[in-house]
């Protein structure tokens, strides 16, 4: 029984770090690069007790099979739960996490405007590796019903896709209406090869969601790339009335115009802001549950090491420590987050010190619980203990690091890393 009771105190020792962290976000909030050298620090005592700690005793005592089998398990099982609590918010719960999490939403909602934009004469006629660039200038924006959205007469400076809803083109002298487009289909395209002001006016009939591609980064891009150059210059006055009485493009042409977008198009060039971040926490209410079982899912598997460790020969005092200072990092910068979506202070400290608690209890379960195991079942749930937080570090940790911290993160990391194997030699 004391055995589970140090495990209870070394687990609430590696997590004490949450509350305090949330604590401290309250008063202050450090710099990004000293959060990163404080993350980065962490995940270099992990990496390094995962190594020394579980994968090099598996190696001596000839179970290293199990660990690996456990270790692959564990980090798909990390993987998984990781995407469904994302997809709830969590990914609110790191910066990092965050913006790759928006990226890849933005890029799907790019693949479908590349499917509309293939059944488009207008883009068709155009380079798509040239096309490919302009992405992320498209931007998008919602109209209301009744909302004017150009007017005829005044200046053309940019091209209108229907992402969704419906928009009437009205001629404003009559105030006859012209046609009524819905998803997939384009106006305003002339305005950006020749500039010419508006020779309709166009009103949202729904609420309506529009992406709109501005004529100076066309422009911008047709100054510097030749082969655009030649292509509008292509579209002469004959051909641009073509293009406008021309219903849709042959499969095969849309297909391979479609394919040659994707093939050119850098995910990565997606860059979202922190009014992006501000929307999707807001959209979400902060997701403080979702990031509560986030922050719970990285620590489940720290916490049964430490209580499962003291069955051989005594916790890792270097794994505690990266944990300690891992956590820390973490806290502050995700209550941080949370106070700026109008999450009060007490439930965040609340969310905190749960997790505090339940670490706490989670090293004494696992004392408990594999008091009797076999030391080949002990390999397997060290292995998935130990890939699922390899999986952590690397999916979470190390990037929200060097985003935050850039080129100190490999040092920190190093200095982590080192410090760990000291805290080794002094058990």
């Amino acid at each position: 029984m004391r055995s589970a009771w140090l495990a209870l105190f070394f687990g609430l020792v590696s997590a004490v770090s949450l509350p305090l962290g949330a604590l401290t976000a309250r008063a202050w909030i450090p710099r990004d690069r000293v959060l990163a050298v404080f993350m980065a620090f962490g995940a270099g005592a992990l990496l390094s007790a995962l190594t020394i700690d579980l994968v090099a005793e598996s190696l001596d005592h000839g179970v290293f099979g199990y660990t690996a089998a456990g270790a692959i398990v564990g980090g798909l099982l990390f993987f998984a739960l990781n995407q469904a609590v994302n997809s709830k918010g969590g990914f609110l719960r790191k910066e990092a996490t965050a913006r790759r999490y928006l990226r890849r939403s933005m890029a799907k909602e790019r693949q479908q405007l590349f499917r509309q934009m293939s059944a488009i004469p207008f883009f068709t006629s155009l380079p798509p590796e040239e096309i490919a660039e302009l992405v992320p200038c498209i931007d998008d924006r919602v109209y209301s019903a009744g909302t004017t959205i150009i007017r005829q007469g005044e200046p053309g400076d940019m091209l209108f896709i229907v992402d969704s809803g419906s928009v009437d083109i009205v001629d404003f002298v009559t105030g006859k209406r012209i046609a009524t487009l819905g998803n997939g289909e384009i106006f305003g395209e002339m305005a950006l090869v020749t500039g010419a002001p508006r020779s309709a006016t166009a009103v949202a009939a729904t609420d309506a969601r529009l992406w709109l591609l501005y004529k100076e980064d066309f422009d911008r891009l047709f100054a510097t790339s030749p082969h655009l150059a030649r292509a509008v210059a292509a579209l002469t006055e004959e051909r641009i009335s073509n293009l406008e009485n021309e219903a849709v493009v042959a499969g095969e042409v849309a297909g391979k115009w479609y394919a040659g977008v994707r093939r050119n198009f850098d995910e990565e060039s997606l860059n979202p802001t922190g009014a992006d971040l501000r929307e999707a926490a807001s959209e979400h209410g902060g997701a403080p549950f979702a990031i509560w079982l986030g922050i719970l899912l990285d620590g489940i598997p720290e916490s049964i090491v430490i209580g499962a460790s003291l069955l051989h020969g005594g916790v890792s005092l270097s794994l505690v420590a990266g944990l300690f200072l891992s956590n820390y990092p973490e806290s502050l910068s995700s209550s941080a987050s949370m106070r700026s979506a109008g999450t009060s202070f007490v439930r965040i400290m609340l969310m905190w010190t749960s997790l505090f608690v339940i670490t706490g209890l989670g090293a004494m379960a696992g004392n408990v619980f594999f008091a009797g195991a076999s030391e080949k079942l002990f390999a397997v749930i060290q292995g998935i203990a130990a890939g699922a937080m390899l999986t952590m570090i690397a999916e979470t940790m190390l990037p929200e690091a060097y985003s935050k911290g850039g080129s100190v993160t490999g040092l920190s990391t190093l200095f982590g890393f080192l410090a760990a194997i000291l805290f080794k030699g002094l058990e």
